[in-house]
């Protein structure tokens, strides 16, 4: 199909008066989906979304850097609590950044109770992500959560919107309370989400009090748009049979995806290879998407123009694409790392697998192949293993009205000594950790030791081959908005490095 056929943003269709955006950046954490990022997509036109995930910690870490450029302070300057984003400022910022091999000050820890200052620090962290985001323009910015971290969910959606975030986004799980969580959120009122707990006996939830933390006094805030994330036509009738779970639409996300994909349905098979094997039941039925009667992007596989409009004449309003952003220049990927990707993507050589162990989770994740990471055996097999940002923890009942916390990734014995089966623990890398030295901000031990990256991409490549051919030394996000949807600009560039090549 030519790419002239990519449909023009006009024929999008519109909600209260504004266009859907045709396409979504996906909410690619830690940071990957950062602020710079969202900001340019959302310029050119589209929704640009900043992922949700740790930004507490990502925060943290900017401001004992230095904060360089300022960014998160002029954001904080902006928070309608200035106590709060004092007490932020007073505890990480550093004026002249660490001192070599100096670690990262740790933040609080997720948990079923969550302190003041982890509330206070989740909070300022997602407003100013989202604020610095929407800065200066008057575009759709989204935050993208995890329903499997959903112990930050309250304090983290509550920041996003003090910001004044469009729209957030969840996936990840079955994010039925999400809606209410909104509403009640946005009235300022107290709100609580049903926690999972391992081999619980009787009901656990975490909650936020607004009004408490902040004393009170803001005015309403607008509730944004929800839009959750499933990879089955009957979980999306599920969610919108009734009103307390209906979103306002869905991003059907299918196997090729970055990051975490569902697992297969029905009994887990793998190739030779050890991936799993996904089949056309893991494929969702888009007429029935389509009868649920809300608005639907697809993901997964959807990173080029032709993708587009097949999406579009599937009745999907467009596309939700990671790979193409997460290799562009506002990228929050560490740039020698995302150099290095481009490279092996330029000679041909860039692999990415479907990891059937790698994430805590349980989920399948995807891995993109490149020595010195995780991806490794050997790097992963020389990575002392702990559990210190334990995003990824996961909740267990000790006896009834108390709780443990274990991830699979933590020392085996500790795992053990938790009630977790050491079966669990074999192949599970630590996504916090890593996640978080793909941006720049990986922790430095005591001892020297320097924790890898582990890098994530999609599995179709097809769109960022294409778009490297046109732009040999890089893209913006805003030239890749410009390949999606058929824009002069690009289309000029990619006939232009055709001839060149001819």
């Amino acid at each position: 199909m030519s790419l002239m056929t990519a449909p023009p943003l006009a024929e999008v269709p519109a909600v209260d008066g504004r266009p859907l955006p045709a396409v979504i950046s996906g909410g690619m954490g830690v940071a990957v989906s950062s602020w710079q990022l969202a900001r340019a997509v959302s310029q050119a036109g589209q929704l640009g979304v900043v992922s949700g995930t740790a930004l507490d910690g990502v925060l943290a870490r900017r401001l004992q850097d230095g904060d360089l450029g300022g960014h998160v302070r002029r954001a904080l300057a902006q928070f309608p609590v200035r106590s709060m984003a004092e007490r932020a400022l007073r505890r990480y910022f550093r004026a002249d950044g660490r001192a070599p091999g100096q670690p990262y000050t740790p933040v609080p820890k997720l948990s079923l109770r969550p302190t003041v200052r982890g509330n206070e620090l989740s909070m300022v962290a997602n407003f100013a992500e989202v604020w610095l985001a929407k800065e200066g323009h008057d575009g759709l910015v989204g935050v993208n959560f995890m329903e499997k971290v959903q112990m930050a969910t309250p304090s983290a959606a509550y920041g996003a919107m003090l910001a004044g975030v469009d729209y957030v986004l969840m996936g990840a799980g079955i994010p039925t309370e999400i809606p209410q969580l909104l509403n009640h959120l946005a009235a300022h009122e107290p709100c609580a989400l049903t926690l999972h707990v391992d081999g619980a006996t009787t009901g656990y939830t975490v909650g936020l009090d607004p009004e408490t933390l902040t004393g009170g006094g803001l005015a309403p805030l607008r509730r944004p748009r929800f839009l959750a994330i499933v990879s089955a036509h009957v979980l999306a009738a599920y969610l919108a049979r009734e009103e307390a779970t209906r979103p306002d639409g869905f991003v059907i996300e299918g196997p090729r995806a970055g990051g975490h994909n569902a697992p297969p349905r029905g009994r887990l098979v793998v190739d030779d290879d050890g991936q799993p094997v996904f089949g056309p039941r893991d494929d969702a039925d888009l007429a029935k998407v389509a009868e649920v009667g809300l608005p639907f992007w697809l993901a997964g596989g959807y990173g080029t123009p032709a993708q587009l409009v097949r999406a579009r004449s599937s009745g999907a309003a467009g596309v939700q694409v990671g790979t193409l952003f997460s290799l562009s220049v506002e990228s929050g990927i560490d740039v020698p790392l995302r150099q290095r990707l481009l490279t092996d993507l330029a000679a041909g050589r860039l692999e990415v697998r479907t990891d059937a162990l790698a994430s805590p989770t349980g989920f399948p994740f995807k891995v993109a192949s490149l020595p010195g990471t995780l991806s490794e055996t050997d790097t992963y097999a020389a990575r002392p293993r702990q559990c210190d940002l334990s995003y990824l923890r996961v909740p267990y009942e000790r006896t009834p009205g108390t709780v443990g916390y274990r991830c699979p990734a933590e020392p085996v014995e500790v795992f053990v000594r938790k009630g977790g089966l050491a079966a669990d623990t074999v192949g599970r890398k630590c996504l916090c950790n890593a996640l978080t030295a793909n941006v720049g901000l990986g922790q430095t031990r005591l001892d020297g030791y320097h924790e890898p990256a582990l890098l994530t991409l999609g599995a179709d490549l097809y769109g960022v081959t294409e778009l490297l051919a046109a732009h040999p030394t890089g893209w913006t996000a805003a030239q890749a908005v410009d390949y999606l949807v058929g824009q002069p600009r690009f289309l000029t560039s990619i006939a232009r490095a055709t001839k060149e090549t001819a």
